[in-house]
């Protein structure tokens, strides 16, 4: 560990203070060194998770690659107008929900 430190001032809940010291004291620690260990401990339990999470990610975006790749072999390329079509069948919808209320 770093012989330079920063100070920092954190507020415990009293559960997490008796809980440090009870540790601090069992095993003839400052209840400093023993805080410092459990931030390591949850920094690199963080640090796994955030990994975890980035390779999830990867592995969506490359399944979706894949899916994408399925779905042009099976259809083709779409080269109308997406959302001009279903704009207009809506505008039909509702003229047709207009006519019948006349």
């Amino acid at each position: 560990m770093s012989e330079h430190y920063h100070r920092a001032q954190i507020l415990l809940e009293p559960e997490q203070h008796r809980r440090l010291r009870r540790i601090a004291e069992r095993e003839g620690r400052s209840i400093s060194d023993v805080a410092r260990e459990v931030v390591c401990t949850g920094l690199e339990a963080l640090a796994r998770d955030e990994d975890a999470r980035d390779h999830r990610r990867a592995q969506a975006l490359k399944d979706l690659s894949e899916i994408r790749g399925v779905a042009l072999a099976r259809h083709g390329l779409y080269v109308g107008d997406l959302v001009g079509g279903i704009r207009s069948e809506r505008d039909q919808e509702l003229e047709q929900v207009r006519r019948s209320r006349q």
